[in-house]
């Protein structure tokens, strides 16, 4: 995996804070009950380990938690995304708390920690796309195309609770671990399976969600 310090990240900021509560929709003639469904805060929001305020998770085993405590995607991809799938996107439309600019999959590391408003928050791990994101959007398909892309987000756990809103610009603080970008985490859970060096690599990141780890770790025993 590269080392390397990756790209710059000093200009990253939040574009649109989103949250929600869960409801019921309906999906291939299901109910499902789901917090995807988010829509941008215009005031400051409280943020802690279990979470932001105003927000909430259908599934707890799944989601939320405080390895997951607020989901981030990049508005950088917004524009590749309606031009494939020929449909503006707004803020919260991958179901993300923080739209963000300036904070990609190859730039950012498990491990990274930043400041946000009076938080401080860490990178943990990659979002996962489950079929949630196919029934908010209506396409079967997003689940292997958000893999194929890489184009995944990622998880913050929240170091030090504060307060945040839109506008908030994301300072670096420390990098903590080996590098490991999300798009090699990526690489390493959906494209090179077999490559045990590097999952051996992701494993031994200290800030690595729980879960995650675990699952990985199981792969490697197996």
């Amino acid at each position: 995996m590269n080392t390397s310090i990756a790209k710059d990240t000093s200009s990253a900021r939040l574009l649109s804070l989103n949250t929600g509560l869960p409801v019921h929709v309906e999906w291939n003639g299901k109910s499902v009950y789901t917090g995807f469904i988010k829509t941008p805060s215009s005031e400051p929001l409280h943020i802690s380990a279990e979470g932001i305020q105003q927000d909430g998770q259908g599934d707890l085993k799944n989601h939320g938690g405080p390895d997951k405590a607020a989901c981030v995607y990049s508005a950088d991809h917004y524009s590749w995304w309606s031009e494939q799938m020929n449909r503006p996107f707004e803020p919260g439309a991958f179901g993300e708390n923080f739209t963000v600019q300036g904070l990609q999959e190859q730039d950012v590391c498990i491990g990274d920690t930043y400041r946000i408003g009076t938080a401080t928050v860490q990178v943990s791990q990659p979002r996962q796309p489950c079929f949630k994101l196919a029934a908010h959007l209506e396409r079967n398909e997003m689940i292997l195309r958000v893999r194929d892309t890489g184009y995944s987000g990622f998880y913050f756990r929240v170091i030090t609770p504060g307060t945040i809103q839109a506008g908030d610009t994301f300072t670096l603080l420390s990098r903590e671990g080996k590098g490991t970008t999300i798009a090699e985490c990526n690489r390493v859970l959906y494209h090179e399976k077999g490559d045990t060096a590097a999952l051996r690599q992701l494993l031994d990141e200290p800030a690595l969600a729980k879960s995650l780890h675990k699952h990985l770790s199981k792969r490697l025993a197996d």
